[in-house]
């Protein structure tokens, strides 16, 4: 008796799962065919990029011709700060150049310390408004309490991801990127999220060092050919509009949205 209900409960058990077992087979398969869909997508939306072997500066991937430099972390934030800046890049000259005026928003995309952030804030007065963009948490902290140090309270700090500077769309007058593009992991979608953040008539400033000019001691694929630059802005719709050649080492390009 003992040996016959428990077979018989074993086979009623049975019968009553294998609906169960059927419906989450199928719910496998499905979760399955999902993630190999996912997993694809952003294969395809990498078809932009090349990947090569990486070079000792590079992240061992081209974009319309060039090697991605690898990002400074920002362990190496001091350097953004170093006291001989002022005097080998001028920044005073750029700023001169970019035509600010009180009451316009920028934003400062790769702001890492902020060197340029309080600078651009004094330019807009407090009726404007900078956007520090940066996809380094450490350094968004370090940004954050220089302003706080200097007073300045027109910026604000967004922490950025790889493929978007996460600003309101049509929202910015001017964006400006300083020594910071030739980093960027994924330049195209980046740029992308930039065009979208900009006013119908907006400007993007390019600030790259020269590698037209061997006597510029920085690392090669940390430095940009204008060439280079106004081949990638203009693949993104952007519309060259001027040169600055007074800077030292760098080159500052402007284009503007249409």
């Amino acid at each position: 008796m003992h040996r016959t209900c428990s077979r018989n409960c074993r086979t009623s058990f049975t019968l009553r799962t294998l609906p169960i077992l059927l419906a989450c087979l199928s719910a496998l398969t499905l979760l399955s065919s999902a993630s190999t869909i996912a997993v694809a997508q952003p294969a395809a939306a990498d078809t932009r990029y090349e990947r090569i072997a990486p070079s000792p500066d590079g992240i061992g991937k081209r974009y319309m011709g060039r090697e991605i430099a690898g990002v400074m972390g920002w362990e190496g934030a001091q350097w953004l700060e170093r006291e001989s800046r002022a005097r080998e890049e001028r920044p005073e000259l750029l700023l001169r150049q970019l035509a600010l005026a009180p009451g316009m928003t920028v934003a400062d995309i790769g702001a890492g310390t902020g060197y340029y952030t309080w600078q651009l804030a004094k330019q807009v007065g407090a009726g404007g408004r900078v956007y520090a963009v940066d996809v380094q948490p450490e350094m968004i902290d370090m940004l954050d309490s220089q302003m706080a140090q200097r007073g300045v309270r027109n910026v604000v700090s967004v922490l950025g991801s790889e493929t978007s500077v996460k600003l309101p769309p049509a929202s910015v007058d001017l964006a400006i990127m300083v020594d910071v593009y030739h980093e960027l992991a994924y330049p195209a979608e980046v740029l992308d999220s930039i065009v979208g953040a900009l006013k119908p008539g907006g400007r993007v400033v390019f600030v790259e060092y020269r590698a037209e000019d061997p006597a510029v001691a920085i690392k090669p694929l940390h430095k940009m050919s204008e060439s280079q630059v106004r081949r990638e802005a203009t693949a993104h719709g952007l519309k060259w509009e001027r040169s600055i050649g007074s800077l030292p080492i760098q080159h500052a390009i402007v284009f503007r949205k249409p």
